[in-house]
């Protein structure tokens, strides 16, 4: 595959691992999971009403709303570099993780004082770049943690921790807007004090394990150098042309709704059953990726995208096929592309500049996120919504088989 790291690096472990997914890695990872666990609850709240909130309530139109949710992936590019670069420098992983996840905290409480839609969207571009902050680190503490063969097993509990926040948030804004009569600033509340839980864990409960230290004479170099490493420019390319034409989970639900015809007080339960499935599936998922190549999981998270886009655009009835199927195929591209990217990239990055070239690869992929959110809420409003996701679904597929055939061509034959 084209994305695949060598063969040697993708089966390469340390000591033979474990019986049983949680047994099989060190506390950090487990606590970092539980952190994420709670600091999701908080933000998929926000999420999971958001869509409905920008264009019913304060009457955002698509094209905005695309741009907005381009925003909300991009604006972390240039501060997951930072992150990144600040983290190997100082070696201090938690401290910058912790100040993302406080800014994030911080403007769950802002999100209560604006009423407009780009100083919500100003609140949210803030609340991203938190996330940049602590991204890389985050993940590059979870990669210090274990061994080259068990990074997608690591990556596989964290997300699967992660993902039980995502769960549990929908149903929690669901409850919060069933009883309250003010029902978006009870949300906002509520995922604001559940996000300052989680700066709290991260500080009590994370223990920061020295990273490997590299020589004097090796001190992290400009960024463009690290896409000379074997492998991770390859992975860059990869993901940005994937990610140009994945399109995102706030439109296939507005798309859902629609064709559900749902009113808007059950909305924040669609994201429930794409939740369900990459808890289900993010830890057999990430040991099938340690197995078989990570290359081979990434791609075929983008095929199940692909599977969900089409089940909406065919015409078909609004009956189980869809209400199940699109959240499942969701969920399963989810739980084939997150953290399996990044076990990718661990084992080819020394340790001195693994943070910043985790960092380089989310950076990649989020810029070609954001353009291409901007491009689908331009479709849409132009040509409709199922123009959009039929021209996203067609750049998807053709995107899928260049980087089959790349691979193929690189491998000198199928993989």
């Amino acid at each position: 595959m084209y994305l695949s790291t060598s063969r040697a690096a993708d089966a390469s472990a340390d000591a033979p691992a474990p019986k049983g997914p949680l047994r099989a890695v060190p506390g950090t990872v487990f606590a970092l999971g539980l952190v994420s666990l709670v600091t999701d609850v908080s933000a998929e709240m926000v999420t999971a009403v958001l869509p409905l909130y920008l264009m019913a309530g304060l009457g955002m139109s698509p094209l905005a709303f695309g741009a907005l949710d381009g925003l909300h992936q991009g604006a972390t590019a240039l501060l997951r570099l930072a992150g990144g670069r600040i983290s190997d420098r100082t070696r201090r992983h938690k401290l910058v993780a912790g100040t993302g996840y406080a800014l994030s905290a911080a403007c769950k409480a802002a999100l209560l004082a604006v009423t407009t839609p780009w100083s919500v969207a100003a609140v949210l571009a803030a609340d991203r770049t938190g996330k940049g902050l602590r991204t890389a680190p985050r993940d590059a503490l979870i990669s210090f943690a274990v061994p080259p063969g068990m990074q997608g097993r690591a990556f596989g509990v964290h997300r699967a921790l992660d993902t039980a926040g995502a769960l549990l948030g929908p149903l929690a804004a669901f409850g919060v807007l069933w009883v309250a009569v003010d029902g978006y600033a009870a949300v906002f509340t509520v995922s604001c004090c559940v996000a300052v839980l989680g700066v709290v864990m991260l500080a009590l409960f994370v223990r920061e394990a020295p990273a490997p230290a590299a020589p004097r004479a090796c001190a992290p170099p400009p960024v463009r150098s690290l896409l000379r490493i074997a492998g991770l420019r390859r992975l860059c390319l990869t993901a940005a042309v994937l990610g140009l034409f994945t399109v995102g989970d706030a439109f296939l639900y507005l798309l859902l709704q629609r064709r559900l015809d749902l009113s808007a007080a059950y909305f924040p339960l669609l994201p429930v059953g794409t939740a369900a499935v990459f808890l289900l599936a993010a830890v057999p998922v990430g040991r099938l990726a340690d197995r078989v190549g990570r290359g081979r999981v990434f791609l075929g998270g983008h095929a199940a995208l692909l599977g969900a886009c089409l089940l909406l655009l065919a015409p078909l009835p609004a009956g189980a096929l869809v209400v199940v199927g699109v959240p499942a195929l969701l969920g399963l591209f989810y739980a084939a592309t997150d953290g399996v990217l990044m076990a990718a990239a661990g084992p080819l990055l020394p340790a001195g500049l693994r943070t910043t070239g985790l960092a380089v690869l989310q950076t990649a992929q989020a810029l070609a996120r954001f353009g291409g959110s901007v491009l689908f809420g331009a479709a849409w409003t132009v040509w409709g919504p199922g123009a959009a996701l039929a021209g996203a679904a067609g750049g998807l597929l053709l995107s899928l088989s260049a980087v089959a055939v790349l691979g193929g061509r690189r491998a000198g034959g199928p993989s």
